[in-house]
C-alpha cells in the first residue's frame, strides 16, 4: 500500500528507525522525488517546520524529517509530536527502517565508525540498546521496512514505489542534441555519433536550414543507415532505461551528436524523442548547439 493509498496522501513523512537501516538513502529518494528533506532534525521542530512549509506554498506541502535517537527523549518526543501534528490537521506518516543484527554489524564494520549507543561496547551492545529504545516507535510505525536484503537502488526504488507519484517514479529522459566541435556534453549518460551519415552541410539548399526544417529531415531519414540505426539504437535505449529505472536513476540525458550539432543530429535527437515518447511518458528534446553557426 502507497503512503496515497493510506488516508491520503500525507504532507510530511517522518523517516526513522535502526542506525545504519539506510534512513539518509531513503532521504535522498525522497529529495529525488522533489520533497524537502531535513536531516537530524529535533521531533519538536517537526511542527514548526510544517507550519512554515504551509506558508511558503500555495499547495499541499511535501516535507519529510530525518528523526534519529540522538535525543535521549527520542521516543517521548515523537509521540506527542505526532499527535500535535494531527490536531493541525496533518497526516504524519511515520516511516521505520529496520534491518537485522547482522546486517547492522557488518554495515558499521564496512563504514568504519562506532554505533551511537555503543558507549565503548562492541556494536552489537549499540544495536541492542537501540533496538530496546525504539521498540514503541516501531510499534507504531505507519510502513516498518526491512532494509537487510536491499542494497542502495532497491531501497530508493520501494521509496518511489510508496511515495512517489507515477510521473515521479519513471524516468525522466533528456535527449539533447549536439555538436562535436563544442564538445561533448559534461552530463551524457549515454552518446549516439550520427557523423556516418552525409552531412546536408555540404548541400547548397540545406545548408542554410536546420535539423528542424521540412528538407533536412527528409534528406538525413533518407540516407543509407539511418533508419536502421534510428531502429537498432530505440532497442538499445529501451533496455538501458529499464535498466536505469530499476537502478533508480530517474533523469537520464541522452546525446546525439554531429559535426556542428545544425543538421544530422538535430533530425534524430526529434526522433528518438518521438520513438521513446511512446513508452517512456518523461521525455524532452533540446537542441544545445543549434544557431552557434
Amino acid at each position: 500500500m502507497t503512503a496515497a493509498q493510506h488516508g491520503g496522501a500525507p504532507e510530511i513523512v517522518i523517516i526513522t528507525g535502526m542506525s545504519g537501516a539506510g534512513r539518509s538513502s531513503a532521504a535522498k529518494a525522497l529529495e529525488d522525488l522533489d520533497w524537502f528533506v531535513a536531516e537530524n532534525l529535533p521531533p519538536a521542530m517537526l511542527v514548526t517546520m510544517l507550519e512554515l512549509a504551509r506558508r511558503a506554498r500555495a499547495d499541499v506541502p511535501r516535507i519529510a524529517a530525518v528523526v534519529d535517537l540522538r535525543s535521549r527523549a527520542f521516543s517521548a518526543d515523537l509521540k506527542p509530536v505526532i499527535t500535535e501534528l494531527q490536531d493541525a490537521g496533518a497526516r504524519p506518516y511515520v516511516l521505520f527502517l529496520e534491518a537485522s543484527d547482522e546486517t547492522l554489524v557488518r554495515r558499521f564494520e564496512n563504514v568504519r565508525r562506532p554505533h551511537p549507543l555503543q558507549d565503548g561496547g562492541r556494536v552489537v551492545d549499540g544495536i541492542t540498546a537501540e533496538r530496546a529504545r525504539l521498540r514503541e516507535v516501531r510499534a507504531d510505525a505507519d510502513l516498518v521496512l526491512d532494509t537487510s536484503g536491499l542494497n542502495i537502488h532497491d531501497l530508493r526504488a520501494r521509496i518511489r514505489e510508496r511515495f512517489g507519484s507515477d510521473r515521479e517514479a519513471t524516468v525522466r529522459v533528456t535527449v539533447l542534441s549536439f555538436g562535436f566541435k563544442y564538445g561533448l556534453p559534461v552530463d551524457a549518460d549515454m552518446v549516439a555519433d550520427c557523423r556516418f551519415l552525409p552531412n546536408p552541410h555540404w548541400v547548397p539548399d540545406l545548408a542554410p536550414l536546420t535539423g528542424l526544417d521540412q528538407p533536412v529531415r527528409d534528406y538525413v531519414l533518407g540516407q543509407p543507415g539511418a533508419a536502421e540505426f534510428l531502429g537498432a539504437y530505440a532497442r538499445v535505449l529501451q533496455i538501458a532505461l529499464e535498466g536505469y529505472e530499476r537502478a533508480g536513476k530517474l533523469y537520464v540525458t541522452v546525446a546525439v551528436g554531429c559535426t556542428g550539432g545544425k543538421h544530422r543530429s538535430v533530425v534524430m535527437a526529434e526522433e528518438i524523442a518521438a520513438r521513446l515518447g511512446g513508452a517512456w511518458s518523461a521525455v524532452r528534446v533540446t537542441h544545445r548547439d543549434l544557431g552557434r553557426e
